[in-house]
This record gives C-alpha cells, structure tokens and sequence, in this order.
C-alpha cells in the first residue's frame, strides 16, 4: 500500500522551462522531501514533491502513467476509499501498484470527471492527457488541498503553494481589492481569489480544464442538491445511530496508514468527540495525543485536556509555546503561509506539528469541522455580525486606512441558497469563511513539517447528512451541537461533553501589547509611508491598543501579517 503527502507543479506553454520547474519544486519542497519527480516534453512539465507514508518503492513515484502512456498524473492528498473503488475497477484494469495514485488515474480513464463523485478523500490533481494535448485538474469537496494557478503570455502555471509561483517567476504584486476587504471586513478573499494579483485558486468542488490554452471551470460538488437526499425526517435517535455509523467509517478509512498515527487535540468537545470516538475502534487504541500551552492559565486548555485523557487513558505529549521564540516562529509561519494567518495559535499548532514530526509521526488527525455541520459557534443563536468568536464590538480599524486604499474593499456578500437563516450560516461558513480559512491554515502549518493532517469529521457524507438535520436536532434549548453531545455523552464525563465553547486559546491580546510590544512596532514600522495606511491614525490605534484597548488583537495582527508579507513601501 502507498500513502502520500505531496506537492504538485506544472507549466504548459510555449515560455515553460525545466529551470522554472525546478524552482517550483525547490519552493515547495518540505511538501515532499522523498523524490522529486519530472516530466518534461514539449511545451508540457509536471512536477511531484513526495512525502512517502507507506511503500517507499519507486513504482508509485509521480509523475504517474497509465498504462498506454496516454495520460500522466500529478497528485496531492489522499483517496480513503480506494481499496473499494480498485475491486470496481479491477475487472477492466490491470493495476501494478498498490497506490491510490494507480486507483485515481484508473477511475479516470474508467469514468472520465464522472471520477469524481465517487471519491472520497483529500485531493488536488492534475491529468496531462497527451493525445488530446488537454489538461484536467480537479480539487476535493471542501478545498482541503490547494491548487493554484495563473496565467502568463498564455501559459498556464500551477502549484501547490503559492510561493512556488514566485518561484517561476510569477510577480508578487499584492491585490489590494482582497487585501482592503481583509483589512475593512476581515474577509480573506473568495475561494478563487488569493491575495496576489494575477494568482487564483481552483475553488474546492469544482473542476479545471486546459485545452489549447483556454482554461475553463466547472463545478462538480452541488452540495445544495446532495442534501436533499436527507430530506425524510427521521427520529432523533435514528439520526444519532446513523451519525454514529458514518463517523466509525469516517474514522476507519482516516486509519489507513502503517506507519504511527497521532491526535492533534485541545479542551474543546470537537477533538475530545473525536478522540473518545477514535478510542472506541481497535485501529485507534493508544494513539499518541499532542496538545500546546502557553504557561498562562486564563487561556490554557491544558486541564480541560488533561481531564480528557485521565479518562481515554492515552499517551500525551504536551508542548509550551514560549513568548521569547515568538517573533521568529511567526515570521517563519508568514513565510509558509504566504498569505494573512490566524496569529498566535496558528503558530503554536505548528509547534504541535514539530514535535511530532520530531517523534516519528507522520500522520496526525485533527477535529476540524464540527462547529459548522452542528451550528456551534455563538452567532448561529444571535443575531450578529461578528466574524470573531467572543469580540463584542468590531474588530477592525477602517480609520487607519488612506481613503483611497479603503474605496477598494468590496463587502462580501456570500451566496444563500437557502430558506433558514442558520442553514444560510452553516453553509458560508463551510465553502466561503470558517473552513477555507482553516484548512489553508492546516494544510500550510502540517506539510511545513513534512506531516499529512487528516480530518474525519469533515467526510462529506458526515457534513451532508448533519446539515441536513432540524434545527432542533443542532440547538436544543440553548446547547449547541445538541446531537454531537449527545452521541460523546456516552464515552466522556459531562464537564467534557458540556463544556462550553472557549473563543481564546492564547494570551495573544497580552503578548502583543506587553512581551512582545518593541517586537510589534518594529514590524508595523515596516508600514510608515505607504499608500495603504495613515501611519499617524495607525500610531495612535496601537498606543490606545498597548495603554488597554484590547477587546480584541486581531487589527494589530492584521497589520503585523501586512508587513511580513508584502513590501509596501514606496521605491
């Protein structure tokens, strides 16, 4: 069996070359660190960073050919389901590997996109088809792995992170529309939109093709039609049985992997469901749980945590975040991100992932996606239009921008393709907001370490099937994740299972103002003279912001991940 975590590259054109394949390769390298794969004819070169989890033999490297040699494949991520999808294709295709890169290519040629919908997994490819002299790529459900592209004097550039595009050559010239909405709205752009101008995202569920130099995007993922299906109410306790069901096998085919397998988890009930429930089945027993601190007990998970793995009995390993190595790990983390992060906890989390890279896990599971299949955030119950949890007046600073930059911000209006306002609620957060945000943060924080980051609860049959549960079943007499609570009421203690939602995990708010205060004014010095901010309204923000107006730090960070990552002075 082969199991992989990967990069992806590819340029098809008249002005592609093998050195710009090369430094593409070379910018994302920590994605696959094990073999490097070319090909390279014509005006065509694909390009594959491998991360090996199982099966290291040569057989599987990328890029990958069928057997004809027609078509050539470029893959990053995983195909749960391809042990059952190769016993439906076996009687027509003679496969020579044990790889789930073998199985897509094959369901490709067997069904053509039609593939698609019969995968379950983290995917972004690209398939060469050398007769046709057409290129057909395509993106999971969610979005859980990227795909970038651009195009430049007609030719076609693609990647896994955005920074192998600089590498080719790409400019680096900001997109102020995306960046003024970050800054007036805290929106991190549509899911086709980057932060760069001229770079753009295949949008998760959705298709591309590249046929003579026209590039032209489909939608394949309808999630508003693949809910219908649920459309028969069904008794509280059927739903609860049924969820339950899909969550082992969701668990179950996320456990397909030799080599050691840890749990990413926090105080919350999404990670401690997971791990109760990953506790149940036998592939999970004594799976090693990873959990950070900072030293600071008014946000630390850390006795939440400890209560949880007093009762599952599992193996921990417990990383503190310290304030002095901050500066340098957030700088490191903007680098890898390429575009805006989620500040302080996103840094610890890559700390998480270090460590257990350090012990020898190569995989690790994570808890994402509860809070938006089960309506557990706080503005699902009221009417508010807050995007931070727990921030109870507006975390932007629209005074500190020059008129003319403001006048660029576009509010996002989101798509509502439904009757309910919550439903409405679920479904931004899910394609538009909560998820994408998440899931670049995660994938950018896990491959930085060389480590493949599953996520059970967001199998699409999961999330298709708990969207479409009544309200009730959601919220039941003010708790939220009514039904989540209680199938994990039955494994964990009720302090665990009925513990509410803790909007701040780190002393973020104080380390800005206090520990790492010289730290901060040096980097937003790095915005003095720039046509995006009136330095002296900015100044006069951050001194209200360090002497105590500090309701929320998210303005403060927004200006520190502008000036780690774009120059934006004047030449």
């Amino acid at each position: 069996m082969e199991r992989l975590m990967c990069g992806i590259a590819g340029i098809i054109g008249n002005k592609a070359s093998q050195k710009q394949l090369d430094a593409m390769l070379e910018a994302q390298a920590h994605r696959g660190p094990d073999a490097t794969g070319r090909y390279m004819k014509g005006d065509t070169f694909l390009g594959h960073n491998r991360l090996a989890i199982i099966d290291l033999s040569p057989e599987a490297n990328q890029p990958f050919f069928s057997h004809d040699s027609r078509f050539i494949i470029v893959f990053n991520g995983e195909i749960y389901n391809y042990i059952e999808l190769k016993k439906q294709l076996a009687s027509t295709y003679s496969f020579t590997t044990n790889s789930d890169t073998e199985v897509l290519l094959a369901a490709y040629q067997a069904w053509g996109d039609a593939c698609l919908s019969k995968l379950n997994g983290m995917f972004a490819f690209a398939i060469w088809d050398t007769k046709e002299q057409r290129l057909f790529a395509a993106r999971d459900r969610f979005g859980v792995k990227p795909f970038y592209y651009t195009v430049v004097e007609n030719t076609f550039y693609f990647a896994s992170e955005i920074k192998s595009l600089f590498a080719a050559g790409i400019s680096k010239t900001p997109n102020e529309s995306v960046w003024a909405s970050y800054f007036a709205y805290g929106s991190y752009g549509m899911p086709n939109e980057t932060f760069w101008e001229g770079i753009h995202q295949l949008q998760g569920g959705h298709f591309l093709t590249l046929d003579d130099s026209e590039v032209a995007i489909a939608r394949w993922y309808d999630f508003e039609e693949a809910v219908k299906k649920y459309d028969i109410a069904l008794s509280f306790e059927i739903v609860k049985a049924r969820y339950l069901q899909l969550l082992d096998d969701s668990i179950r085919l996320r456990f397909r992997a030799d080599v050691p397998i840890g749990f990413n988890v926090s105080g919350g009930l999404d990670s401690s469901a997971l791990l109760a429930l990953v506790n149940r089945l036998e592939e999970g027993e004594n799976i090693e749980a990873f959990t950070f601190y900072t030293g600071d007990d008014r946000y630390d998970e850390l006795p939440w945590v400890e209560g949880l793995i007093a009762h599952t009995k599992n193996p921990l390993t417990k990383i503190q975040l310290e304030v002095d190595h901050l500066a340098s790990l957030a700088e490191v983390m903007a680098i890898q991100q390429d575009e805006p992060y989620g500040g302080v906890p996103t840094v610890a989390y890559g700390e998480l992932f270090k460590e257990a890279r350090s012990k020898g896990v190569k995989v690790l599971l994570d808890g994402q996606g509860m809070d938006e299949q089960w309506a557990g955030y706080d503005y699902y119950t009221k009417t508010s239009d807050n995007v931070i949890q727990g921030v109870s007046k507006s975390p932007f600073r629209t005074g500190v921008l020059t008129a003319d930059f403001f006048a660029k911000a576009k509010k996002p209006i989101y798509p509502t393709p439904f009757k309910d306002r919550i439903l409405n609620l679920q479904y931004r957060d899910l394609f538009y907001t909560k998820i994408p945000r998440a899931l670049r943060f995660n994938d950018r924080v896990s491959m930085q370490f060389s480590t493949e980051l599953r996520e059970p609860f967001l199998d699409y049959r999961l999330v298709e099937f708990a969207f479409a549960q009544p309200l009730t079943y959601k919220i039941h007499d003010g708790v939220q994740k009514y039904l989540l609570r209680a199938i994990v009421s039955e494994y964990l203690s009720d302090s665990i299972t009925y513990a509410p939602k803790r909007p701040l995990q780190t002393p973020q708010r104080e380390w800005l103002a206090e520990d790492l205060k010289d730290w901060v004014e040096n980097t937003i010095e790095g915005l003095k003279d720039t046509s995006w901010f009136d330095y002296e309204q900015l100044q006069e923000e951050w001194t209200r912001y360090v002497n105590g107006d500090q309701d929320s730090s998210f303005h403060i960070w927004q200006w520190i991940n502008a000036s780690l990552l774009v120059s934006l002075r004047h030449n």
